[in-house]
């Protein structure tokens, strides 16, 4: 089937729910639906006695394909609940060998999580949580899918996130069962729901990160393996992290590959994270190219409109940071060496003269209408973010401009990455902060172009006593 069918239809006189058998304020009944679950008690108990994997009857797919939608519903969430559907559920889960009921199970359950009150309930069911995580060992991708969207509604419910999480540390199969996924999986939709939540994993417990990120490889035998390939996955993080980037990114799927430019960000945020990615010159060169290759030929380039930078701002400020922390961490390695980064220098400039003229635009769009509140408050959300991004693009151009040698800029001003209207926009960011290393390039450019660097010392006066 290509879809779930429609619930049943509210316009049909021969549908209309009897009186006292609505699910509260819905048309839906309370006996139909009854008769659903029962009927597949019923026929599940026939299926599970057999040995192979079985398909549901079409009718009875269709039926319950329309309680899966219906579950969205409030008051038939609730109602699943009182009718101890979860516990139904749980029992299907374990025991059925029907993939496609498998996976309508746990929609139901991820439906039914986005009320509140039935979130609780399912979160502190031990027995039903341990289910739904074993679940994420299936070689089924329908049912992983499903699966990773419940727990992605329960992680970010803040009554129960810290359930799922200790259970999740208390399960080092879960570690695993991700990173199988994220190191082979195809399925661009089931890696973005997967990296959604280890990004919020990750953003909800360090400790939890830390010790992923510690583990060394260690295949499990709950591991699908129908379509892996005959040698054994690396399951370190960093490797099955970067295998889903570039997945993703080969898709050209925007959202997949914010979601894990942002798991690499938040990896650098610990000195575990920034040693994983750097301690092997492999690895460090493998996510540094990555990176550099995103930034520098696919992201804000220079026939994109200034207004791009705004789109782009929440992937352009991960990957910046990446790139800033893996620069100021392994300056003796030859990736990160300048000579083979001129281009970073250019489009790091170029992100910034796009926010400085998003930054006019807002200023003159700010004095045009200022009559409504809520035009300002989204200027200042807009700044904000664009403030973010300058600060990494600033602390990034900074650390490189002090490492460029008079060969480099030579270089740089062959290949037209160095002009005075590139240093003079990074000056114009960088001043008065990070003064030094505006001083420090100066005075190697001097060496280099002594009539570009007497014009920008004009330009900027209180640079003139370092000159």
């Amino acid at each position: 089937m290509d879809r779930n069918p429609s619930p049943p239809s509210s316009d049909s006189e021969e549908e209309e729910v009897a009186a006292g058998d609505s699910i509260g304020n819905t048309v839906y009944s309370k006996h139909w639906l009854i008769g659903v679950l029962e009927k597949l008690i019923e026929d599940t108990s026939k299926l599970n006695n057999e040995e192979e994997q079985m398909e549901l009857d079409e009718e009875l797919e269709n039926d319950i394909c329309k309680v899966w939608d219906m579950s969205m519903d409030k008051d038939v969430a609730l109602f699943l609940q009182e009718f101890k559907a979860p516990d139904i559920f749980m029992v299907f889960l374990a025991k059925s060998k029907c993939p496609r009921l498998t996976e309508i199970c746990v929609g139901i359950l991820g439906n039914m999580a986005c009320c509140q009150d039935t979130c609780i309930s399912i979160s502190k069911d031990e027995n039903l949580g341990q289910i739904v995580l074993h679940r994420l060992c299936d070689s089924d991708s329908p049912t992983l899918l499903e699966t990773s969207r419940l727990l992605l509604t329960c992680l970010c419910q803040s009554e129960v996130a810290n359930i799922w999480v200790e259970r999740i540390r208390q399960n080092p199969s879960v570690y695993n069962c991700f990173c199988f996924i994220m190191s082979s999986s195809t399925n661009v939709d089931l890696l973005v729901k997967v990296g959604e939540v280890v990004d919020k994993l990750f953003d909800l417990d360090e400790e939890l990160m830390i010790n992923w990120i510690k583990k060394d490889s260690c295949p499990s035998a709950e591991q699908p393996t129908d379509d892996s390939p005959d040698d054994v996955p690396d399951f370190k993080i960093l490797h099955c992290l970067l295998e889903a980037a570039k997945q993703v990114c080969s898709d050209n799927n925007s959202e997949g590959l914010e979601v894990y430019m942002h798991i690499l960000q938040l990896l650098t945020t610990v000195d575990e994270g920034i040693q994983t990615i750097v301690k092997s010159s492999d690895r460090g060169k493998e996510t540094w190219s990555l990176l550099y290759n995103l930034f520098c030929n696919e992201l804000c380039q220079p026939d994109d409109p200034p207004i791009i930078v705004q789109e782009q701002k929440t992937l352009l400020a991960s990957i910046l940071s990446v790139l800033s922390a893996i620069f100021a961490s392994q300056t003796d390695q030859d990736y990160v060496k300048m000579g083979r980064n001129l281009a970073l220098i250019d489009s790091v400039i170029r992100v910034l003269q796009n926010m400085d003229e998003c930054e006019k635009r807002s200023v003159d769009s700010s004095k045009k209408s200022q009559t409504e509140e809520c035009e300002k408050l989204e200027i200042v959300d807009e700044d904000f973010h664009l403030k973010i991004l300058k600060d990494i693009c600033c602390e990034l151009l900074s650390n490189m401009l002090q490492e460029l040698s008079e060969e480099n800029i030579l270089e740089g001003l062959k290949q037209g990455h160095i002009n005075e209207q590139k240093c003079s926009c990074a000056f114009q960011n960088l001043l008065p902060f990070y003064s030094s290393s505006v001083e420090s390039f100066l005075e190697v450019l001097r060496g280099a172009d002594e009539t570009l660097a007497d014009n920008l010392s004009k330009s900027f006066p209180s640079l003139k006593l370092q000159a």
